[in-house]
C-alpha cells in the first residue's frame, strides 16, 4: 500500500534545487576561473595569469523534515526512522544539488580583459512542500487505515550540461576607483528533466476495501506530470546528452572596488609608463553585484500530461500488475491533457557580495544569493536563499575559510575549506555536521587545479622602478633618470640632474653653468650690479651716474644736484652781484608811481606795461636782492575799503612781476591803506600823489 501512494503522491512530485556550489571557496580572489560561476567580472584584474581547472565537483543535500546525528547515523544499528528528528510540517521539503567543473581555464586577454572558457554538468532535484504528516502514515507501518492529505505540491528536476564564454574587461579605473564588468554566453546541453505539480492531492487507504487481504485506495485532485525522453519505462533516471534539448545561458556582473592606497601599487618608470602590481590585491572594499543562469533550455521531445486523479476506488493489484507508471496513471485516472515539448528555466539568482579586507591577508565576505525565480513556476530550477559571512586568511599558495551560512530550509550552517596550491577542498556545513545532533543539510566539494599566478615585478637594486622600467637595473637611481644614478660629466661637483649646463663646468651657485659677461664690460653677472649696462669695475660694473646733468660724474661731481661746470667741479662759477643803490631804488620807485589803475579798482591799466617791463629788467640785474612791493591810497572812502584796495594793488604788481619771470621768494606785497601819505590829501594833486606803489630793497 506505501508503495502504491508513495508512486502516486510523491515519484511524481517535482524536485525543487535549493542550493549554492563551493560555498566559501568562491570568496576567495584565488579562486581563478570558479569565480565565474558567481560573478564573471571577477576574472579580470585578477591574481592569475592563467588558472587551469582539471576537475572539481561540489555535491549537496538538505531537507527541513529530517534531522539527525551524522556520527550516529555512520552506525550499524542506527534506524533512520526511530533514531532521526522528525520535524513534519504542511510544507516539508528535500533537495539535492551536484554541481561539476570539469576542464577550464582563464587567461588575460590584455592589461584591462581577460577570457575564460569552462565546461561544466548540474544535477538538481528535491521535493517541495510535502506534508511532512504524509511522511509519518508512510512511516508508520501498524496503521490500518490511512487518510493523507497532501494538498499542493510542485517542483522539477533537472540535469544539464554548459559550454560556457566568458570575456571581462576593465571600464572605469581614476585613482582609489576601479570598477569591472564581465559577460558569460552559455550554450546548453539538457540531460534530463522531469516535474509534477500535484493540487488539491488526498489519498484514502481501507486496509479490507477490496477484500480481508487487498485494501482499496480513493484519490482526489489533479496532477500534472512532464519528463524528458531521459527516463526508461521503469522511470529511471538516464543522464543521456544525446536528448533533443538545447538551450542558451548568460550570466552578467560588475565589480567595484575602492583602493585609498591606489598609489602603493602602481610602478612606473620615467616615460610615463606604469605597471600595476597584478600579483597582489589593492582593494580595502569590494562590491559585487551579478545575476547568474539567464536563460532556458527547450525539451522539444518531453511530454506533458495532466490527470484527474478523483477516483472512489482501485485497489493495490491494480498498480501491482500495472505494466509501468504511466501505463496505471492512464488506465486509473482521466488525463486531462497532453502535449510534447516544453522549457525549462535555469536557477536564474541575484548575487549580492561585498568583502572587506583587513590586512593584505585577513578578510571577510558578505553574500547573498537571492532566487529570481518564482517558487510557483513548475518547469524552473531555483537556488536557495542563502546569507553567508566568511571569514579568511588568504595568500597565494594557501587559504582557509570559515563560512558561517543562513541556508533557506536548512537554518545555519558553520563549514571550512582550504585551498593549498592546486588542490581545493572544503565544505559549507563540515563543522554543524560534525557538532549538531540535528543536521538537516550537508555539502562537500573538491577539485584540482593548474594556477599560474601573477609575478612579483622584480627590482634587484630596490630603487622603486622595477627592472623592466629600469636602465640601470642593478644600481638605484632616481626615476627621472629611469634608474640610473645621477653622474657628472663636467666634474664641476654638480651632479647633472642639477647641472643647468652638464657639459660646461661652472660654480654651484649659477646651478652648474660659468658666468656670463652680458654687457660685454668685462665684469661677471655674478659681481656686476647692472648685468644690462656695461659699467666699470670700480663702479660694480654699472656707469656712473651724473645727477644734474651738467657733464660731470657724480664721483667728481662736488654739487651733484646743481649744474655746475668742469672747471669748478661740477659746482657753478660764483659771480659777485651788484649792489642795490640808492639810485636804482630810487628809479623803481618812479617807475613804481607811475603804474595805473583802473578807478577804484585793482586791475591795471594797459599803457603801465611799458613801465612794468622796465621794472622786471631791473629786478632781473639783482636775482639775489628781496623787495617789498607796498600798496597806498589816498583818504577818499572809508579806512577799511582803502586797505583792502592797496593790498590788492599791491598784489596785482606782485602777480605782474612773478608771471614775468621774477622769483616769487624774491617778492612779498603789502598794502598801507592811507595811513602813510607822502604829502597832503587836502587838493586833488596831493590826493594823486598818496595813491602810489613803491618797490623797495627789503634788507
Amino acid at each position: 500500500m506505501k508503495k502504491i501512494i508513495t508512486i502516486v503522491l510523491c515519484v511524481f512530485a517535482s524536485y525543487y534545487a535549493k542550493s549554492q556550489s563551493y560555498i566559501g571557496y568562491l570568496s576567495d580572489n584565488y579562486s581563478g576561473v570558479h569565480s565565474v560561476i558567481g560573478n564573471p567580472a571577477n576574472i579580470t584584474d585578477s591574481r592569475f595569469k592563467t588558472d587551469i581547472n582539471l576537475a572539481g565537483a561540489s555535491v549537496f543535500f538538505g531537507n527541513d523534515y529530517y534531522g539527525v546525528n551524522v556520527l550516529d547515523a555512520t552506525k550499524d544499528n542506527y534506524d533512520f526512522n526511530l533514531d532521526a528528528t522528525k520535524s513534519p510540517s504542511t510544507d516539508n521539503n528535500g533537495n539535492a544539488n551536484i554541481d561539476v567543473l570539469g576542464p577550464a581555464f582563464m587567461f588575460n586577454l590584455t592589461q584591462n580583459s581577460s577570457l575564460a572558457i569552462f565546461t561544466r554538468a548540474r544535477l538538481f532535484f528535491g521535493v517541495n512542500e510535502i506534508n511532512g504528516t504524509t511522511i509519518d502514515v508512510l512511516d508508520n507501518e501498524e496503521t490500518p487505515d490511512e487518510f493523507i492529505d497532501e494538498g499542493d505540491f510542485n517542483g522539477t528536476t533537472n540535469g544539464w550540461t554548459e559550454l560556457g564564454l566568458t570575456y571581462a574587461r576593465t571600464i572605469f579605473k581614476k585613482e582609489q576607483h576601479f570598477l569591472k564588468a564581465g559577460l558569460t554566453l552559455k550554450y546548453l546541453q539538457g540531460a534530463a528533466n522531469a516535474y509534477a505539480n500535484g493540487t488539491n492531492v488526498t489519498a484514502t487507504y481501507d486496509a479490507d476495501g477490496i477484500s480481508p487481504t487487498e485494501g482499496s485506495i480513493a484519490t482526489t485532485g489533479e496532477l500534472v506530470y512532464g519528463n524528458s525522453d531521459n527516463f526508461d519505462s521503469d522511470d529511471s533516471f538516464r543522464y543521456d546528452l544525446s536528448s533533443n534539448a538545447t538551450g542558451f545561458g548568460a550570466d552578467l556582473g560588475f565589480v567595484y572596488e575602492w583602493r585609498p592606497n591606489h598609489a602603493d601599487y602602481t610602478s612606473k618608470g620615467a616615460a610615463g609608463n606604469s605597471n600595476n602590481f597584478k600579483h597582489k590585491n589593492k582593494y580595502k572594499l569590494k562590491l559585487g553585484l551579478s545575476i547568474t543562469d539567464i536563460g532556458s533550455i527547450n525539451y522539444k521531445d518531453g511530454t506533458t500530461d495532466g490527470y484527474n486523479i478523483n477516483n472512489p476506488s482501485f485497489s493495490e493489484s491494480d498498480f501491482d500488475n500495472a505494466e509501468d507508471e504511466e501505463a496505471f496513471l492512464n488506465s486509473t485516472f482521466t488525463r486531462l491533457s497532453s502535449s510534447v515539448g516544453y522549457k525549462v528555466n535555469l536557477p536564474t539568482a541575484l548575487h549580492i557580495n561585498a568583502d572587506w579586507s583587513f590586512t593584505n591577508k585577513l578578510y571577510v565576505n558578505l553574500n547573498t544569493d537571492i532566487s529570481l525565480i518564482s517558487a510557483d513556476n513548475i518547469r524552473s530550477s531555483r537556488i536557495s536563499n542563502v546569507a553567508s559571512l566568511t571569514p579568511r586568511f588568504e595568500s597565494r599558495w594557501l587559504s582557509f575559510y570559515v563560512p558561517l551560512s543562513l541556508v533557506q530550509y536548512n537554518g545555519f550552517q558553520a563549514g571550512a575549506g582550504l585551498r593549498a596550491g592546486p588542490l581545493y577542498v572544503g565544505s559549507g556545513s563540515v563543522i554543524s555536521v560534525l557538532t549538531s545532533d540535528n543536521t538537516r543539510g550537508a555539502d562537500v566539494y573538491a577539485g584540482l587545479k593548474i594556477p599560474i599566478y601573477q609575478g612579483t615585478p622584480r627590482d634587484r637594486d630596490k630603487d622603486g622602478i622595477i627592472d623592466k622600467f629600469d636602465d640601470c637595473p642593478k644600481v638605484a637611481g632616481p626615476i627621472e633618470n629611469n634608474g640610473c644614478p645621477w653622474g657628472d660629466k663636467d666634474n664641476d661637483s654638480v651632479l647633472d640632474n642639477e647641472d643647468a649646463c652638464p657639459e660646461q663646468a661652472g660654480p654651484q651657485e649659477n646651478k652648474g653653468c660659468p658666468w656670463k659677461d652680458t654687457d660685454g664690460d668685462k665684469v661677471l653677472d655674478n659681481v656686476d650690479a647692472c648685468v644690462t649696462v656695461a659699467g666699470p669695475a670700480a663702479n660694480k660694473g654699472c656707469p656712473w651716474k651724473d645727477t644734474d646733468g651738467d657733464g660731470v660724474y657724480d664721483k667728481d661731481d662736488k654739487c651733484k644736484d646743481t649744474v655746475g661746470t668742469v672747471a669748478n667741479n661740477g659746482c657753478p662759477e660764483i659771480t659777485v652781484e651788484p649792489e642795490v643803490t640808492q639810485e636804482v631804488q630810487k628809479v623803481l620807485n618812479q617807475y613804481a608811481k607811475t603804474i595805473l589803475f583802473n578807478s577804484g579798482r585793482s586791475t591795471i591799466k594797459i599803457e603801465s606795461n611799458i613801465v612794468l617791463k622796465e621794472i622786471v629788467q631791473i629786478l632781473q640785474e639783482y636775482p639775489s636782492a628781496k623787495f617789498s612791493i607796498e600798496g597806498h591810497t589816498d583818504s577818499s572812502g572809508s579806512a577799511d575799503l582803502n586797505q583792502r584796495l592797496s593790498d590788492s594793488r599791491a598784489n596785482a604788481v606782485k602777480k605782474y612781476l612773478i608771471e614775468n619771470g621774477i622769483d616769487p621768494f624774491r617778492l612779498s606785497s603789502i598794502g598801507f591803506g592811507e595811513a602813510r601819505p607822502i604829502t597832503s590829501n587836502a587838493t586833488s594833486s596831493g590826493r594823486a600823489q598818496n595813491r602810489r606803489v613803491e618797490i623797495n630793497l627789503v634788507n
